[in-house]
């Protein structure tokens, strides 16, 4: 299981969205983000090199907060091909230098993911280790999920990854308290609004053929 070292980050990771945030085209934002950590989850990745992250980043430097969902990977060197993926690097104060991407381009996060929808993955805590997260919800009502050669697009609805059979795996970009209609599969978690009240929202939805 991942090991969550209470250390030094530079930069942080909420620097590093403040940068990359506005160059999405999911961001409703005007200028520069003013962000918190509200929320969120981990997923293990089984070979135990890659750091896997659902954060739920507060942006509060409009006139409403807006909360932003971001499947962020950790990874100890660059992924081959996934250049236009990264988010930025950070210098960690126990593991030394980490690549941190958008993680709906990195395979390993995407296994995870649909294990999580499937009920073979367990979300554990964002901030403490080995310890499970049973507040994250997840359902799935379909044929076993195979990732195959998906492909992803975005939009100003949110990332997309296709998978082979015709499943479409819609991530939540910005969050709300609705769920999305017509859904065959769905993950849900809850996160902190301004006023510290405790909301749930769907993260990620399947729709099938």
């Amino acid at each position: 299981m991942a090991i969550i070292h209470n250390t030094t980050l530079k930069p942080t990771k909420l620097e590093l969205l403040t940068a990359w945030l506005p160059t999405r085209p999911w961001y409703t934002g005007s200028g520069a983000p003013e962000l918190t950590k509200a929320g969120g989850f981990r997923l293990d990745d089984p070979e135990g090199e890659v750091g896997i992250e659902f954060m739920v980043a507060l942006d509060t430097s409009g006139s409403e907060a807006v909360a932003y969902h971001v499947p962020l990977t950790y990874r100890a060197a660059p992924l081959p091909g996934a250049d236009h993926a990264l988010v930025g690097t950070m210098e960690h104060g126990v593991l030394g230098p980490r690549w941190a991407y958008d993680g709906l381009h990195d395979t390993v996060l995407r296994t995870e993911l649909l294990a999580l929808f499937e009920g073979r993955a367990q979300a554990m805590a964002q901030s403490i280790s080995d310890t499970p997260d049973h507040e994250v919800a997840h359902s799935y009502t379909g044929p076993a999920l195979s990732l195959g050669h998906a492909s992803v697009t975005e939009d100003q609805q949110g990332t997309d990854l296709a998978l082979p059979d015709g499943t479409v795996l819609h991530v939540h970009r910005t969050l709300s308290p609705t769920a999305p209609e017509g859904a065959s599969g769905q993950v849900s978690a809850p996160w902190n609004t301004p006023d510290g009240t405790r909301v749930r929202s769907v993260l990620a939805s399947l729709r099938t053929p």
